[in-house]
């Protein structure tokens, strides 16, 4: 069976520029693996007439699916469809589905319709237009020396609902492509590197048409299996097999059995224990519980926080000893587990993480270089606090930080 390749080009002055951080193609790359089809580059291409065709010409010789966000908003430098008219053949005319789509947008946001509105309409000829049921302007499908060409607009969502509702059906339908199956888990408190030792056997006995990833990220380490073969069923069982055999080599700094976030497996072990939990955070200025109410249903087992991010929180709110801060500072292992027994009592919860730490870039010591946090979980009756050292930038630190609160709960609720 024909393996199926896949380029992604995004368009935009702003991507090149650091200005927008691209996640369209991250997010197109995974749902086009999920249908077994591969990707074969990655191009990012400024608002030009002539990169944007050199890079069509380019990837249209590469690969049989092109996928292209970017440049069909309303204004002078939204120039992909002048660009894919010429590329393409044709002329640009109305559509009279996206224009009544621009119509019903404008009058449910109470807006006046502008000229530059009803020219989203306006659409190459020679494309097969892709309603936009999230916006203003529709996505178009091309088809050129035996590859399709797919543009869409750069607006996540309204990508997202193109890919979702017409576009990775339509692939599926024109492509017969192999089963490409993964399996993930996920691993805490041990090293890429010694993981990789530990299980190099295991690794370099695998078939070759299963791989292995390492994936590490924010202290996590994701193991992920990948096989592709023409047959599902078999394909199936024989990765089965591998992810067992892999779980029973990595038993005990397992933390998931799939790709999931730290929060989500946190929360699973909550509402499974039926525990109420808050947090009390200072130097992550509430980004936990950001993280924790990011989860659909967190409501069950999250009560609230506290970010006690000065002296004066830390004291009236949650009831630190000005005896403490004064002796110990903001980050030391008295302040943050009085910081933790004070959540409890306040928030009334079953359990609880709190942290203290510095984030950077400035306000370390010798004692306390950037990066120390101590982080305090348990219940009542019973906190304990370790301290970490993170060695990153201040977003990096407290993303760190985040993960380790967690964790460390965790495992605290599964002793």
């Amino acid at each position: 069976m024909e393996k199926i390749y896949a380029s992604l080009i995004t368009i935009g002055d702003e991507l090149l520029i650091g200005q927008t951080i691209d996640t369209n193609s991250a997010w197109m790359a995974q749902r086009l693996n999920e249908i077994g089809i591969w990707i074969q580059r990655r191009v990012a291409v400024g608002d030009d007439k002539a990169a944007i065709i050199k890079a069509l010409e380019e990837e249209g010789k590469n690969s049989r699916i092109v996928l292209i966000t970017g440049g069909l908003g309303p204004t002078a430098d939204d120039i992909t469809k002048p660009v894919l008219c010429e590329y393409f053949g044709g002329k640009l005319v109305q559509d009279e589905a996206a224009l009544q789509n621009v119509l019903q947008l404008s009058a449910m946001r109470g807006l006046p319709v502008l000229q530059r509105n009803l020219d989203q309409a306006l659409v190459p000829d020679v494309a097969t237009i892709i309603q936009n049921k999230r916006g203003s302007a529709p996505g178009m499908w091309f088809e050129k020396g035996g590859s399709i060409y797919v543009s869409m607009p750069g607006v996540p969502h309204e990508m997202k609902g193109i890919m979702e509702h017409d576009v990775t059906g339509m692939l599926q339908a024109r492509f017969e492509t192999p089963a490409l199956l993964h399996h993930t888990l996920i691993t805490a408190g041990m090293g890429e590197s010694f993981v990789a030792e530990r299980i190099m056997d295991f690794e370099n006995n695998l078939p070759k048409h299963i791989k292995l990833a390492y994936l590490p990220n924010y202290g996590l380490l994701k193991l992920r299996l990948t096989s592709i073969s023409p047959d599902k069923q078999s394909a199936a069982n024989e990765l089965q097999h591998a992810f067992d055999t892999l779980k029973s080599l990595v038993g005990d700094i397992l933390v998931a059995e799939k790709d999931v976030t730290m929060g989500e497996v946190l929360g699973e072990v909550l509402k499974a224990k039926k525990l109420k939990v808050g947090t009390a955070e200072s130097c992550t200025g509430g980004k936990i519980a950001s993280l924790i109410t990011a989860i659909p249903g967190s409501s069950a087992y999250f009560n609230g926080s506290v970010v006690a991010y000065s002296y004066e929180v830390k004291q009236h709110v949650l009831g630190v000893q000005a005896e403490t801060l004064e002796k110990h500072g903001a980050v030391s292992e008295k302040t943050v587990r009085e910081m933790a027994e004070g959540a409890l009592r306040v928030l009334d919860v079953d359990c609880v993480m709190a942290v203290s730490g510095i984030m950077g870039p400035d306000g370390g010591t010798e004692e306390k270089p950037v990066g120390s946090v101590w982080i305090a979980v348990g219940g009542k009756g019973k906190i304990v606090t370790k301290l970490h050292r993170f060695r990153y930038d201040r977003a990096r630190n407290i993303d760190m930080t985040c993960v380790a609160a967690m964790n460390e709960l965790r495992k605290w609720l599964e002793l």
